[in-house]
């Protein structure tokens, strides 16, 4: 039987059959074995003694009793996977999006270029691509019977000025009235595009979302973890629990790291950390905060023997990165630089 495989061409979205040897691709494309989903984590819970409800099926119709009570899964993360048929690196890439975002983030960027997930295949990694518990294809608990916090929707106002794409008070809704940072490197043309994939966030699933996360890790094994934002606090975590899965773990500006006198660091120091920063951090003080937090892990990590990366893209020369830093123009250049670093200090 002959061996039946995926080419992913360059252009992105563009997913070509080669089959006997013949390539419908041009020379650039990336050869996948497998490409599938599972859900990783959740448990089953059980709801009692809520109050039967009338609801509507659709427009018109009689209303029917509901009874919401019942059993439930839920925690559970939703993970896309693109395996390619000759990867050059074994342990795949693990991605994991920040609060109110989804796996999206690392897919086509708002205004159309290539995405991280692309990159990172070309350059020869398995990728997983997760979307955390309640984000995208993730479900999410009974509000208010199972969960205690409402969700929270950001406004666009909140999302430019806290993702650092304009300082404060430059947000109109007007989109010409907008005024971003004069060296800003978001696409903002495409900043109501990227409004799109942001969904409700909430703050009452970081220990769900953390058991499902570890999951994952446990199920996939050796594993690089790339996490952005609210994810990154999870993703010291999931190494600090799993130090012989986790081979590596890239953090784009965490949301904060663990402090340093509550880690045993003896169980990290095999495993080398990336952490990336981008611009105008000083635009709101709880950025400064988190950038201190995550520097006094990395210090006190490299203290103790310890390897630690830490990437501050203006002190490189590359001003006006936003935070959301897989989205901006130069976001090709930073993936270059996450690979370089791979190839450097992941071996296998």
């Amino acid at each position: 039987m002959k061996r039946r495989e995926l080419l992913v061409g360059s252009v992105p979205g563009v997913i070509a059959v080669a089959a006997g040897g013949m390539s419908l691709a041009d020379d650039d494309g990336i050869r996948v074995r497998e490409v599938g989903s599972f859900y990783a984590g959740g448990e089953s819970i059980t709801l009692h003694d809520v109050e039967s409800r009338d609801a509507y099926a659709a427009k018109g119709q009689t209303p029917v009793r509901v009874n919401p009570n019942g059993d439930f899964e839920t925690g559970q993360v939703y993970v896309q996977y693109v395996r390619l048929a000759r990867p050059r690196s074994s342990p795949p890439l693990l991605m994991w999006h920040g609060g109110g975002l989804t796996g999206a983030s690392f897919e086509t960027t708002p205004d159309g270029r290539q995405g991280w997930q692309q990159h990172f295949l070309a350059a020869g990694h398995d990728v997983y691509l997760a979307d955390g518990f309640a984000g995208g294809r993730a479900s999410w608990q009974r509000y208010p019977e199972v969960t205690p916090s409402e969700p929270l929707f950001r406004t666009k106002q909140e999302l430019w000025e806290l993702f650092r794409i304009g300082p404060p008070g430059s947000y109109a809704t007007d989109p010409a009235k907008r005024r971003p940072y004069p060296d800003t490197r978001f696409p903002v043309a495409a900043f109501d595009e990227f409004v799109k994939q942001v969904v409700p966030r909430f703050r009452a699933y970081d220990r769900s979302t953390q058991a499902g996360y570890d999951a994952l890790v446990a199920k996939v094994g050796p594993n690089v973890i790339l996490t952005h934002s609210a994810a990154g606090p999870l993703g010291f975590a999931a190494t600090v629990a799993a130090p012989d899965h986790v081979r590596a773990h890239i953090a784009i500006e965490p949301s904060g790291a663990p402090d340093p006198s509550t880690v045993d660091l003896d169980r990290l120091r095999r495993i080398p950390h990336l952490i990336v920063w981008g611009d105008h951090l000083d635009s709101d003080s709880s950025w400064t905060e988190l950038y201190t937090s995550t520097r006094r892990f990395h210090d006190a990590l490299r203290r103790a023997g310890g390897r630690s990366t830490w990437i501050d893209l203006p002190a490189e020369g590359r001003r006006g990165n936003s935070h959301m830093i897989m989205m901006d123009r130069d976001s090709h250049k930073t993936a270059r630089l996450i690979t370089s670093w791979l190839d450097a200090n992941v071996k296998g």
